[in-house]
């Protein structure tokens, strides 16, 4: 039987398999995997508890590549250590469906738990991956049977570390306290334009140590006996997180390219190809080479993976027997199942009352907060005017994590991160809120979610102009547009309580991505309609001449309208639409059901920019909507300057008929 390989062949095979895969694409990142690949290997051969055989063990330390252009690392990684990447899938890294693309993408390649590419988001995500295992442990660990037991670890770069999403991330672990959480940090002094010195000068070791964290420091990258001591250092936790950073040279062995930006972003040609595996040791010539003695770590490591795994069903036996209601508990959170019966006999909102659909939100939240215990999350210092806190359910603090009220502080993008990774992690179903403008901060990380398909939670309120007196700077105009923009995510603007109340079992339904609500600040009038939320899309009010369609607080507003137009004779249909994404999703036959194809006259009505309205007004139809930014006034007074009124609805009507008629 053939022995595994010693570490140094191990590294050199990881260093030899990424060039080789981006020679072979002609694209990608050599000079990082080349760097990391002592530590990494050290990582996954020495600290890191994983089974090969069965990824999603759910008792799994979590792996994040936050550098997430060294993916030939990852996938080399993956490849000696028994996972299902074999070398066919490293010859195709970058090639369309191959599994592995350019930058790590979950559920694309085993092993990878979370999409990484924009830099600093994966820091954001191991805190939430980091997060959701201390919570899931406090909820459920019991004295001699810690069934939840397992650590974050990250690798970031210098770009990582410069992206202010790190620094939200960081603060937030820091002072959270989240000790299973260790980041290796590749400080190479190396970016893609050229030596981090240019842009970056801050001392990151003190940085870190005011946010709370240990900083621990691998002075040399390639010195295999000081990694190990340090990563031993780093898994046994003294109550904070830990940075640990790891002194590399980019592009080693590579003599042209060695510690300069040549190395970034592009393959090395065919010379310093040759003259770095000769500095490895490497057979002239050889691609693609995974030596006997490497390959043998395979069996060893799944092996060892399934020990892992037989020992965990192990405990989780002794825990049944013990506790059999919380482990059949945590078996259906693990799963991702829904309690039975969570959205039966819901609370329906009574005619009569107009409140915001802010407090219509909190109160869904809280009759289903009561049915979903796993139903966890909070906002960015905004909790009290968003109407998202669990009354009742206890805050998540710093060491202690048994609450589900949790607090961000004013880290919107950090907290978007934090719920994709607590999301990814599994165990919980997240939300997080702020105000609507305020989306725009976290665009990138609802994007992630959506790619991840995570059914994250994001909450807006303070909706539209009617905001009021605190101006354009919290008046959202564009992102409705923005957020309907991004494939994946279903947004949902409902009209009133009974709408909302089926905006949020929507958004609880949903397993496959996220959810945008979008909730107003001012009252909105009760509607009597039992409203199918699911479909995205239905009749309020009966009419065959014109149709107005409308979303939010303007239904009730087109309710007035079509009241104005009916003392002219005019029979205007109402349609609440809430959700684009829903609608689209219909058969034709419901679509057309809700207008009919034989309604050219149509208004679209929107306290938001017009951008792709006419997918629903059609060719005659007309957009009252709002294309400039609002103003600092009453909220009443602000949407009738801005035209959000049920005259200027009627004329867009007696416009739309005028253009049929000719």
């Amino acid at each position: 039987m053939t022995q595994p390989a010693s570490s140094d062949l191990c590294i050199a095979t990881v260093r030899t398999l990424a060039i080789d895969a981006i020679n072979a694409a002609n694209s990608g990142h050599p000079g990082a995997p080349m760097g990391l690949a002592p530590v990494a290997w050290r990582l996954f051969e020495g600290q890191l508890r994983y089974a090969p055989a069965d990824p999603a063990w759910p008792d799994r330390d979590r792996f994040v590549l936050s550098a997430g252009h060294a993916s030939a690392l990852l996938y080399a990684l993956l490849h000696i250590t028994g996972y299902d990447v074999t070398i066919d899938d490293l010859k195709q890294f970058r090639q369309w469906e191959s599994r592995t693309p350019g930058h790590p993408e979950r559920g694309i390649t085993a092993g990878v738990e979370v999409t990484t590419g924009p830099l600093g988001q994966g820091v954001g995500d191991a805190v939430g991956l980091a997060l959701a295992e201390r919570m899931l442990a406090a909820e459920f660990n019991r004295p001699g049977h810690e069934v939840v037991n397992h650590r974050t670890w990250a690798i970031c770069s210098d770009g990582d570390l410069m992206e202010g999403i790190s620094h939200e991330a960081g603060s937030l672990a820091g002072f959270l306290k989240l000790d299973r959480l260790v980041v290796i940090y590749d400080d190479n002094g190396i970016s893609l334009d050229g030596p981090t010195s240019m842009s970056f000068g801050e001392d990151v070791t003190k940085r870190f140590e005011a946010y709370g964290w240990r900083v621990l420091q691998i002075t040399d990258g390639n010195d295999v006996a000081e990694i190990d001591r340090v990563l031993a250092e780093a898994h046994a936790s003294d109550g904070r997180p830990t940075l640990v950073r790891c002194r590399t040279h980019i592009g080693f062995g590579a003599p042209a390219v060695q510690d300069t930006n040549k190395a970034h972003g592009a393959p090395l040609g065919e010379e310093q190809t040759r003259l770095a595996k000769e500095a490895y040791g490497w057979a002239p010539g050889a691609e693609f080479l995974v030596p006997d003695e490497v390959a043998a770590w395979a069996p060893v490591l799944r092996e060892r993976g399934a020990g892992h795994v037989a020992d965990w069903n192990a405990a989780m036996d002794g825990y049944a027997s013990a506790f059999p209601a919380e482990a059949a508990e945590l078996r259906r959170r693990i799963a991702g199942d829904l309690p039975t019966g969570w959205d039966a006999d819901l609370p329906v909102a009574p005619v009569g009352e107009s409140p915001a659909t802010r407090v219509s939100g909190s109160q869904a939240l809280n009759a289903l907060a009561e049915r979903i215990p796993e139903l966890v999350g909070g906002a960015a210092d905004l909790a009290s005017s968003t109407g998202t806190t669990i009354k009742g359910a206890g805050d998540v603090s710093p060491g202690e994590y048994g609450g589900r009220n949790l607090h961000f502080g004013v880290r919107e993008f950090g907290m978007a991160a934090a719920l994709n990774g607590m999301a990814a992690h599994g165990g919980f179903r997240v939300f997080g809120s702020t105000f609507m403008t305020f989306s725009d901060y976290m665009k990138n990380a609802i994007r992630m979610a959506s790619i991840m398909h995570l059914p994250v939670v994001f909450v807006f309120t303070h909706d539209s102009v009617a905001v009021g007196e605190d101006g354009p700077t919290h008046e959202p105009i564009e992102q409705l547009a923005a957020l309907r923009s991004i494939p994946g995510l279903v947004t949902l603007r409902p009209a009133d309580a009974r709408e909302t109340m089926g905006a949020w079992t929507q958004a609880i339904a949903r397993q496959d991505g996220p959810t945008a609500l979008v909730l107003t600040r001012q009252g909105l009038p009760t509607l009597d309609v039992d409203p199918p939320v699911a479909r995205g899309g239905y009749v309020v009010a009966p009419g065959d001449d014109v149709a107005i369609i409308a979303t939010g607080s303007e239904v009730s507003i087109a309710l007035e309208a079509r009241d104005l137009l009916a003392s002219e004779g005019v029979a205007a249909r109402v349609v609440s639409l809430p959700s684009w994404e829903l609608f689209g999703a219909q058969d034709p036959g419901y679509r057309d059901e809700v207008l009919p194809p034989s309604i050219t006259a149509r208004v679209g009505v929107e306290a938001a920019s017009p951008f792709g309205w006419e997918r629903w007004t059609g060719t005659h139809g007309r957009i009252v909507a709002i294309d400039r930014f609002g103003e600092s006034a009453p909220g009443g007074l602000v949407m009738e300057r801005l035209g959000m009124t049920p005259g200027a609805i009627v004329e867009a009507a007696r416009a739309s008929l005028a253009e049929v008629t000719d």
